[in-house]
C-alpha cells in the first residue's frame, strides 16, 4: 500500500522511521526493581516485531531520588539501568523499530512516603490533589542538582544505545515551573514567562552538553492547560515557538489540558463515551504555528483517525498507544490489508486505571498484553484436533471459542440468549459505554472466520452437550445477580441488573446498596436519576465504587452530580421491611452498634453475582478430570492432564463468572490461559 500516508517513512535528523505510527511514552508498570527487565522488554519487542516505527518507553523514567515513582516507573537515575535498556533497545532494533525514552522529575506529582522518604519538591507549596503531596518550595541547590540529574540520565540513555529521549512537561516538575498556578518563585525562575522557562532551558543545555547536538531530544508538553490561571493557548503557542527557536529540541509532542485531578487527567486521555482525538486539531495548530516536527496522541484508537491525522498534515507522527495495548499487530495488519481484523480499543481504560491503583497495566480484552513471556498474541495450531463444546457466549465463552478455533479444533457454542454478549450487553445499555460491545463484535467476527458454530436461544443441558460427543467441555455460563444479602427482607430487593435492563421500573426515592463497588451501581443510579428519581448510594466501604477506579469514575460523577444523587459511605444495610406503599431500610455499621431506619419506595442491591453452575455440576461426575484444574500447569502454560475418572468421557472446565464474580478481563484471561494449551 505505497500510497497509504501511515506507511510513509519519516526522517527526523539522522533517523528514518519506517512509518508514521508510534506508541507514546507510557508506563505499564512492568519494571522489576526499577529496571526494564525481560517482561518490560518482551512487551516492547512484540510491537517492534509487528512493524511499529517508534516505541517510546517509560512514562516517565525518574531522574532523581526525590522523584520516587508512584506506579513502578523505570529508575533512570541508577547506572544499572544502562545494560537493561541496551538489551531492550537492541531487541527492538533487530526488528526495525526505533526506541526512545521519556525522562522526568515528578515534582509534586508523587508522595513523600515513597522511595527514600524525601520531601516532594516544586516551585510552590501548592498541593497536588491526585497524590496529596504538599511539596517543599524549590531552592537554588535543588534546581542545580536536578539539572545535573537530567544530564546524567540523558548520558545513560545515550550509552544504552537508544535513538533519542523526550522530556515530560505536563503535570510534572518541568511545567510546574511553567504554570503560574504552580510557580510561586521569585526571579530568576519565577514571574515572567522567560523566568518560568529558564529551568527547562537550563536542563536542555545541560543535556546537550552531555549527548551532543546530533542526538534526538524532544519534549512532550502541555500547550494549553485549559484551567483558570494556568498556561493559556496563546502562551502555549509562544512556548512552542521558543522551544523550536532554541535549537535544543528536535520535535514537539503536544498535549492539551491538566492532570493533577482525575477529571483533568481524563480530559487529556479520554475514555469510552468521550470524543475521539479531541486535541488533534490543536496539535495541528501548533504544527502550523511552528512549522516544526510534531507528534501527538490522545484517544486516536482507530486507523482511520490516525490516517487522517497524517494525511491532513496535522502531525508528523501519530501515537496509538492504548490501541497497541489492545492489538500490538496494528501495523502488520495495515500492511497485509487486514485492518478489519484489528482488535479494537474500546476505551475502557482498564490499563491506565490499574496503574493509578498501583497495579500493572492490562488491556480489558487482550490478556496477552503485559504477559508476553507466558501468553501468546498469536495462537499456534494444535497438533491434535478436538471437539470442543462451549456453553455461554459472553466474553469468557467467546474468547474460549476464538482460541479453540485458532487452535484448529471443531468448536460449537451454545447460548441461552438470542445474541452473544452476556453481562456486556447490560453494560452497553448505557450510551456512554456502548463501545464495550466491540469486545463481543470482534470475537464474533473472528469466530465466524474460524468456522465456530453457534446455537443461540438454546438452553444447553447435559444431554445436549453429550450428544455432541465432546473431548472438551467449557462452561462459561456466567452468573446471576446475588440479592440474598440481608438478615430479613430479601424478597423486597431489586437487583441493579433489573434496573439497567428495564425489567423493573425505577422508583422515585431509591436506596442503592452497593456491596460490590463496580459499575453496576453507578449505571443503575444514572438510570434512576435520569428518570427523575432521588437516589442514595450506600456502601459499607470507606469509599464508594472502589472497583470503578479513577478515570472511569469521572464520567459517572459528571453525570450524577448534575442529578439528584448522594453518596453515603461506611454504613451497612441490615434489613428491609414493607411499610405502606414503601419500605423501611434498617441501617447499621461495622464500626459501632447503631440502628437507623429510613424510608424509600425502592431498595436496589448491587452485590455481584453467584455462578450459574448447575450444568457444570451435572456434568462433573462424567468428566475425566472431575472438573479439577492443575493450577501449577495452568500457570506454567502446560496442557491440562488431570485424569481422576477412568470412565470419564471428556475434560470439563469452567471459566469467568461461572467460577466466581470477577470482571471482563479476568473472564478473558481465564479463557486464553486455559485454551491456548488445549
Amino acid at each position: 500500500m505505497p500510497s497509504d500516508a501511515l506507511l510513509q517513512p519519516y526522517t527526523l535528523k539522522h533517523l528514518t522511521f519506517r512509518n508514521r505510527i508510534m506508541t507514546t511514552a507510557h508506563e505499564p508498570a512492568y519494571a522489576e526493581d526499577g529496571m526494564p527487565k525481560e517482561r518490560y522488554r518482551a512487551y516492547h519487542v512484540e510491537r517492534a516485531k509487528a512493524g511499529i516505527a517508534l516505541t517510546m518507553t517509560a512514562g516517565s523514567a525518574s531522574i532523581s531520588k526525590d522523584s520516587p515513582p508512584v506506579f513502578n516507573n523505570i529508575l533512570i537515575y541508577k547506572d544499572e539501568v544502562v545494560p537493561w535498556m541496551r538489551d531492550l533497545s537492541d531487541a527492538c532494533h533487530e526488528h526495525g523499530a526505533k526506541v526512545m525514552i521519556q525522562l522526568t522529575h515528578l515534582g509534586r506529582r508523587t508522595r513523600w512516603d515513597k522511595g527514600e522518604w524525601l520531601p516532594a519538591v516544586s516551585p510552590s507549596h501548592r498541593r497536588e490533589p491526585a497524590h496529596r503531596a504538599f511539596p517543599k518550595k524549590a531552592e537554588d541547590w535543588d534546581i542545580e542538582r536536578i539539572v545535573k540529574d537530567y544530564a546524567d540520565a540523558a548520558e545513560r540513555v545515550k550509552a544504552a544505545g537508544l535513538d533519542g529521549l523526550e522530556l515530560e512537561a505536563y503535570g510534572h516538575l518541568m511545567d510546574q515551573f511553567w504554570s503560574p498556578l504552580t510557580n510561586a518563585l521569585d526571579a530568576p525562575y519565577g514571574g515572567s514567562l522567560d523566568n518560568r522557562l529558564r529551568f527547562t532551558f537550563d536542563v536542555l543545555r545541560a543535556i546537550r552538553q552531555r549527548v551532543g547536538d546530533a542526538f534526538v531530544v524532544g519534549i512532550r508538553y502541555t500547550a494549553d492547560e485549559i484551567i483558570a490561571g494556568g498556561i493559556t493557548r496563546d502562551e502555549g503557542i509562544e512556548i512552542s515557538r521558543r522551544l523550536k527557536e532554541s535549537g535544543l529540541v528536535d520535535f514537539l509532542n503536544v498535549i492539551r489540558g491538566h492532570l493533577e485531578t482525575d477529571a483533568g487527567l481524563t480530559d487529556i486521555i479520554p475514555i469510552m463515551g468521550m470524543k475521539s482525538a479531541p486535541h488533534l486539531d490543536f496539535a495541528g495548530e501548533i504544527r502550523h504555528a511552528t512549522d516544526f516536527p510534531t507528534f501527538h496522541a490522545a484517544r486516536i484508537q482507530d486507523v482511520a483517525t490516525a490516517r487522517y491525522a497524517i494525511e491532513s498534515g496535522k502531525v508528523d507522527m501519530v501515537g496509538m498507544t492504548r490501541a497497541h495495548m489492545t492489538d500490538p499487530h496494528i501495523v502488520r495488519k495495515i500492511i497485509e490489508r487486514r485492518e478489519h481484523e484489528i482488535r479494537p480499543c474500546v476505551g475502557a481504560n482498564y490499563c491506565i486505571d490499574r496503574i493509578y491503583q498501583g497495579g500493572a497495566a492490562f488491556c480489558i480484552h487482550n490478556a496477552a498484553t503485559g504477559r508476553e513471556l507466558t501468553m501468546p498474541h498469536s495462537i499456534a495450531p494444535a497438533t491434535e484436533k478436538h471437539k470442543v463444546v462451549i456453553v455461554g457466549a459472553g466474553p469468557a465463552g467467546l474468547e474460549a471459542a476464538r482460541v479453540a478455533g485458532e487452535r484448529g479444533h471443531d468448536v460449537v457454542v451454545f447460548e441461552a440468549m438470542h445474541a452473544p454478549g452476556g453481562q456486556i450487553r447490560l453494560t452497553a445499555r448505557n450510551p456512554r459505554r456502548k463501545e464495550m460491545m466491540g469486545i463481543i463484535d470482534w470475537r464474533m467476527s473472528q469466530c465466524e472466520k474460524l468456522g465456530v458454530r453457534f446455537s443461540f436461544q438454546t438452553w444447553a443441558d447435559a444431554d445436549i452437550v453429550k450428544r455432541e460427543n465432546p473431548d472438551v467441555v467449557v462452561i462459561a455460563t456466567g452468573g446471576v445477580s446475588h440479592v440474598d444479602v440481608l438478615r430479613e427482607g430479601n424478597e423486597h430487593l431489586v437487583s441493579t441488573w433489573e434496573i439497567i435492563s428495564g425489567e423493573v421500573k425505577p422508583g422515585m426515592n431509591v436506596l442503592i446498596y452497593d456491596d460490590a463497588g463496580d459499575h453496576a451501581a453507578l449505571q443503575a443510579a444514572e438510570t434512576i436519576a435520569g428518570a427523575g428519581g432521588q437516589v442514595e448510594i450506600m456502601t459499607r466501604d470507606r469509599t464508594f465504587s472502589p472497583e470503578v477506579m479513577s478515570m472511569n469514575l469521572v464520567p459517572y460523577m459528571r453525570s450524577l452530580q448534575k442529578l439528584n444523587v448522594r453518596f453515603t459511605v461506611a454504613y451497612t444495610l441490615e434489613a428491609v421491611r414493607r411499610q405502606g406503599n414503601g419500605f423501611v431500610a434498617v441501617i447499621g455499621s461495622d464500626y459501632v452498634e447503631i440502628h437507623k431506619e429510613r424510608q424509600y419506595d425502592q431498595v436496589v442491591v448491587n452485590n455481584g453475582t453467584v455462578p450459574s453452575d448447575e450444568l457444570y455440576f451435572e456434568l462433573k461426575p462424567q468428566s475425566r478430570n472431575l472438573g479439577a484444574v492443575d493450577y501449577d500447569d495452568l500457570i506454567a502454560g502446560k496442557p491440562q492432564a488431570v485424569d481422576r475418572n477412568p470412565n470419564g468421557r471428556f475434560s470439563l472446565f469452567r471459566i469467568g463468572d461461572a467460577v466466581s464474580a470477577r470482571n471482563t478481563h479476568a473472564a478473558i484471561h481465564d479463557a486464553l490461559r486455559l485454551m491456548k494449551d488445549i
